[in-house]
């Protein structure tokens, strides 16, 4: 399997999911992303077309968590469940963004749902 069919299956997948579930202000969509060593994850109102909030590996408060990649997940899983929590979001819809649900998009999502988020 070549490079170019793993981003074909992912952008066939991303596409079928994204028919499922339209995020609105009351319930946003919760996108992950994930690089080779990085995590991103967003809030994303699609009725208006805004991102409501996002956390990332990447980020300057983020750049002394230690532990393997799935850890780091876990932790910013959390954190996003927090500062959603904190704006008053309770329910939101999970987008794994043609990822597979295990590792890292997986340790996100249980460390969201331990914050308290539902979906």
């Amino acid at each position: 399997m070549g490079q170019n069919d793993k981003a074909a299956r992912r952008q066939k997948i991303k596409l079928r999911s994204k028919t499922r579930g339209q995020g609105t202000a009351a319930s946003p969509r919760l996108c992950v992303f994930r690089s080779v060593s990085q995590i991103y994850a967003q809030l994303v109102d699609d009725v208006n077309g805004a991102t409501l909030l996002a956390v990332s590996s990447m980020a300057k408060e983020n750049k002394e968590l230690k532990g393997t990649k799935t850890e780091v997940s876990h932790s910013i899983g959390k954190q996003i469940g927090e500062k959603a929590l904190a704006q008053g979001i309770t329910k939101v819809i999970f987008d794994r963004n043609g990822f597979r649900y295990h590792g890292r998009v997986k340790a996100l999502a249980e460390g969201a749902r331990e914050a308290g988020l539902v979906f």
